[in-house]
């Protein structure tokens, strides 16, 4: 039952309270009933894909962190000592293989992994038809200088990523090899260039190559469209280098212009 009362105004002047003056209306109430919502009982085979599933995601980015915190710490963290390398690798040059059968290239690798850069030496090398050079390839120009060291002069040309591996890749390569002091045997490919002017302006080649041409004769060089047999009259005006920044051999026949 709801009790409902009616008081007097204010302002009103007062009169005797009697008995009757308070008017009283009982309504009856009735019970309502207070209905709670239902959880609904969740299946334990679903509580376990979610656990599954977060175990999942969470080994997947602790993977893909160590992978990133060795890549980009600590590799360049390494030992100076751990970017200088001494290779020699063996290989067969398939135009000459049936009279000299494999034969062997040495060389001097040093990458620099913050610099992105290789430079690489090449010595004399043993069986000739060779020259010795220095080689610089900077990835952050995008440049390739070879400095024949028989003609002491320098060349220049865009750098071809599709022979030469990037400094990091490069690095991990020759630390796989590390335990033994040949590569695997390999082979050998050949790419030819042609001098097509002088370059005046060194200093932008970048610092690594400047250090390297500076007080030389330097010329720029691009790439023939299909290699061909070199005839002997061209032959005079061409020089090879050897050398190798992958799994192969590269000769680069670098020929004056005719």
């Amino acid at each position: 039952m709801v009790k409902i009362t009616f008081q007097q105004v204010a302002g009103q002047k007062p009169e005797k309270e009697k008995d009757g003056d308070k008017a009283e209306i009982l309504i009856p109430c009735q019970h309502e009933e207070l209905v709670l919502p239902l959880r609904s009982k969740r299946s334990p085979l679903s509580g376990l894909c979610c656990l599954t599933f977060g175990l999942v995601v969470f080994m997947s980015a602790l993977v893909l962190a160590s992978i990133y915190v060795y890549r980009y710490y600590f590799i360049p963290q390494q030992d100076p000592e751990d970017n200088l390398f001494h290779c020699r690798v063996l290989y067969e040059d398939s135009i000459y293989a049936p009279l000299r059968g494999r034969q062997e290239l040495e060389e001097n690798v040093g990458i620099y992994l913050k610099d992105n850069y290789e430079q690489i030496s090449v010595p004399v090398p043993h069986f000739g038809g060779s020259d010795p050079a220095d080689i610089i390839h900077d990835f952050h120009r995008g440049l390739t200088a070879y400095h024949d060291i028989a003609l002491d002069k320098c060349y220049v040309i865009e750098l071809n990523t599709t022979i030469v591996m990037p400094p990091r890749n490069l690095w991990e390569l020759l630390i796989n090899v590390k335990r033994g002091t040949y590569l695997p045997q390999t082979y050998l490919i050949h790419e030819e260039m042609v001098v097509t002017g002088r370059v005046r302006n060194m200093r932008q080649l970048g610092a690594f190559i400047y250090r390297l041409c500076k007080g030389k004769e330097t010329y720029r060089l691009k790439r023939r469209g299909s290699h061909r047999r070199i005839d002997k009259r061209e032959a005079r005006n061409c020089h090879s280098i050897r050398h190798f920044e992958n799994t192969f051999v590269v000769e680069t026949a670098i020929c004056e212009e005719a």
